[in-house]
């Protein structure tokens, strides 16, 4: 059986706009560029998978029905472009976490590679072909500990990140969703 490729992407920062503990769908805007990049990501026969940390669960600022909620309209939006993700896989835990059933340190949240490797044996994805985008070096790292190429844009904490982190880690540095697609595509 062929191997498919994949793209694996950060939601805040990344897709939407950087806003804390995102769960409410008024709050949520797509940024500049999106749509084209994704479209053009599964025109070349990628999948798409939405890879994101959210210990906002884990915290108690909301809870795993509003996370569904919330995605199920950002899928929505998607779709009326055409655009649709594989599997949106998110990481609820965090080591402080408020409650004890999230309180764990676990393989998924960012940057261990679990969200990443698991989706892969899912669904049968090439390491080497496919990559992972993010705004935080936790997501190169992620990707990069996942065997996966590695692409951080300057969007949402981005260009901070690309100046405090350098090149500790290999990764591409892209302004932008947009551009990283079209890096992705042409190499």
């Amino acid at each position: 059986m062929t191997k498919s490729r994949a793209v694996f992407l950060d939601r805040d920062g990344t897709i939407n706009e950087e806003k804390c503990y995102l769960f409410k769908k008024e709050d949520f805007r797509i940024l500049p560029g999106v749509f084209t990049a994704l479209s053009k990501l599964l025109a070349c026969g990628f999948r798409l998978f939405i890879a994101t940390n959210q210990s906002g669960v884990a915290r108690g600022y909301y809870t795993e029905t509003d996370l569904q909620i919330l995605h199920s309209y950002l899928e929505a939006v998607m779709l009326e472009q055409n655009i649709i993700f594989t599997e949106i896989l998110y990481c609820p835990h965090h080591p402080q976490a408020e409650q004890q059933r999230y309180r764990i340190n676990c393989s998924c949240r960012k940057p261990a590679p679990g969200m990443l490797v698991n989706a892969c044996a899912k669904y049968n994805i090439d390491h080497a072909g496919s990559w992972m985008i993010g705004d935080k070096i936790d997501d190169v790292l992620a990707g990069n500990n996942a065997g996966l190429n590695s692409i951080l844009v300057a969007t949402g904490y981005g260009r901070e990140h690309h100046e405090k982190y350098g090149r500790q880690t290999p990764y591409i540095f892209c302004r932008d969703l947009e551009a990283a697609a079209s890096y992705i595509i042409e190499h």
